[in-house]
C-alpha cells in the first residue's frame, strides 16, 4: 500500500485522518440532515460531511463536466485522485492499461435517488447527467477517466464486506500480473430517512439513540452500547505490486498479505456466535499468508456496537486462542466511534487504519468504552493510542447474508 486517500467528515488528508483515528477524536455529531423525530426515529446523531468543494481536489475537471455529477460523485472521484497523489503513481510514467480502480459501495447513488423519487431534486431525469448520477459505478469509472487508468474498473457491492472483497480482488489483479496498480475504495452516503428506519426496524440496539453527546454515541464492547452512527464518505487505498512500488522509490504504508471472504450460509442477518468457524476462517487466512494467529499483533474489529458484532468477534478471539487467558489475547480495537457506521467502505476505512498503526507503531483505541460487557472482556485498547512493536495484523468484517471477510496486513520490510 503506497497511498491513502480520505474525504470523510472533517478530514480530507491523511494526516487528518491518522490524528483522529490515533487520537480517539470522534467526528461523529448532532444529526443534521433529517429530523429524526418528524419521521419517527429515535436517532440524533451521524457523522456527516459539511460544505464541500471538489475544485481543489480535481483542478482539472471542467465545470460543465462537474455540473453533471452529485456531490457524491464528486466525493469518491476526490479520494481517488488524493490516494493516486498520495502514492506518487504517476500514469504516464506507467502503462495506463495496467493500471485499475475497483470501488465497494452498499446502496451506491441511493442518497439520489432518495431526493429524486421524493421531489427534493424535480426535473432531475431532464438532463444529461441523470445516467451519471443513478448508476452504482459512475464513481469509479469517472474517476478512471479522470486519472487516465485503463485496466479493470469495476463496483462491488455486497454490504459491510465488499471493502474487503474490493481488495481480494485488486490482489488478484496484481499477483497474477493483470495490473501493476489498483486505487481500491469505496463510498456511501446514508444518511437518509429510508435507511436509517431499515435498520431501525430491527430492534432496539441496532442504531444509537444517544440525543445530548453525539460524540459518545458508538461504544463498542461497552456494557451501555445501543449500536451504531450512520457515516458518510470515502476512501481508497492504492496498492501496487511491491517490485513496482520499490523500483520507482515509493513509500510502503504497509503490505497487504492476504485477503479471503467466507459465507457460512447460515442465517441471513447474524453471525457466527461460537466464534469457532470465525477462528477457523481467520486461520486459514493466514496460513494463506505463510504465518499464524500466535504471530498477529493486532486486530481491526468491524466494532458495531451491536450486541451480536460484539459477541462475534470476542468468541472468535477467545477460539483463536484457547491456551490463553483473556489478558493475554491480541489487543483489538474498533473505528467506528469515529466515522460510525460507514458499510460499503467500512473494510477500506480499516485496512487504511491497519496500515498507519503498522506505519507508525502506534495502536489506534476504541473510544468510549468504559465499563467492559463481561462478554467481551478481553484486551481492548482503550486507554489511548498505544505503543507497540508488530508486524502482523488482521481486519475483520461481517455483513448481512451471513459473510465474514478478513485481510492480513504485514510491516513494510
Amino acid at each position: 500500500m503506497t497511498g491513502i486517500g480520505v474525504m470523510l467528515p472533517n478530514t480530507t488528508t491523511v494526516e487528518e485522518f491518522w490524528g483522529n483515528i490515533s487520537g480517539g477524536r470522534s467526528q461523529i455529531g448532532r444529526l443534521t440532515r433529517f429530523d429524526g423525530d418528524e419521521h419517527g426515529l429515535p436517532v440524533y446523531s451521524a457523522a456527516e460531511i459539511g460544505t464541500f468543494d471538489h475544485r481543489s481536489f480535481l483542478p482539472e475537471l471542467r465545470d460543465n463536466h462537474a455540473a453533471k455529477y452529485t456531490r457524491e460523485i464528486l466525493i469518491a472521484m476526490s479520494a481517488v485522485e488524493q490516494a493516486r497523489q498520495d502514492a506518487g503513481l504517476d500514469i504516464g510514467y506507467h502503462d495506463p492499461r495496467r493500471i485499475g480502480v475497483l470501488m465497494s459501495s452498499s446502496r451506491g447513488p441511493f442518497a439520489w435517488w432518495q431526493r429524486v423519487l421524493t421531489g427534493e431534486e424535480p426535473g432531475a431525469f431532464g438532463d444529461k447527467g441523470a445516467m451519471f448520477r443513478g448508476l452504482p459505478g459512475c464513481p469509479a469509472s469517472l474517476s478512471a477517466i479522470y486519472t487516465g487508468a485503463q485496466g479493470l474498473v469495476s463496483t462491488v457491492s455486497n454490504a459491510c464486506v465488499g471493502g474487503h472483497q474490493a481488495i481480494g480482488l485488486a490482489l488478484r489483479e496484481l499477483r497474477s500480473g493483470s495490473a501493476d496498480a489498483m486505487l481500491v475504495g469505496g463510498h456511501e452516503f446514508p444518511i437518509v430517512p429510508e435507511v436509517a428506519k431499515c435498520y431501525a426496524a430491527m430492534g432496539g440496539g441496532v442504531m444509537s439513540t444517544e440525543r445530548d453527546h453525539p460524540s459518545r454515541a458508538v461504544r463498542p464492547y461497552s456494557a451501555d452500547r445501543e449500536g451504531f452512527a450512520l457515516g458518510e464518505g470515502s476512501v481508497v487505498v492504492c496498492l501496487e505490486r511491491e517490485s513496482v512500488a520499490r523500483a520507482r522509490g515509493a513509500r510502503i504504508y504497509a503490505e497487504v498479505l492476504e485477503a479471503r471472504t467466507f459465507n457460512e450460509a447460515a442465517h441471513a442477518t447474524s453471525m457466527d456466535l461460537t466464534g469457532k468457524l470465525t477462528a477457523s476462517f481467520v486461520q486459514d487466512l493466514l496460513a494463506d499468508a505463510g504465518r499464524t494467529a500466535e504471530e498477529v499483533g493486532y486486530y481491526c474489529a468491524h466494532g458495531t456496537a451491536t450486541r451480536y458484532n460484539d459477541l462475534a468477534e470476542s468468541r472468535a478471539m477467545r477460539a483463536l486462542y484457547p491456551e490463553r487467558r483473556l489478558g493475554q489475547l491480541p489487543p483489538i480495537s474498533s473505528n467506528k466511534p469515529i466515522y460510525g457506521h460507514t458499510f460499503g467502505i467500512a473494510g477500506i476505512i480499516n485496512v487504511a487504519a491497519t496500515s498507519l498503526m503498522l506505519h507508525h507503531q502506534r495502536l489506534a483505541p476504541t473510544i468510549n468504552l468504559s465499563t467492559r460487557d463481561p462478554e467481551c472482556d478481553h484486551d481492548h485498547v482503550f486507554e489511548g493510542a498505544r505503543d507497540t512493536e508488530f508486524d502482523l495484523a488482521v481486519s475483520l468484517s461481517f455483513a448481512f447474508g451471513s459473510q465474514t471477510a478478513v485481510v492480513a496486513l504485514g510491516a513494510s520490510s
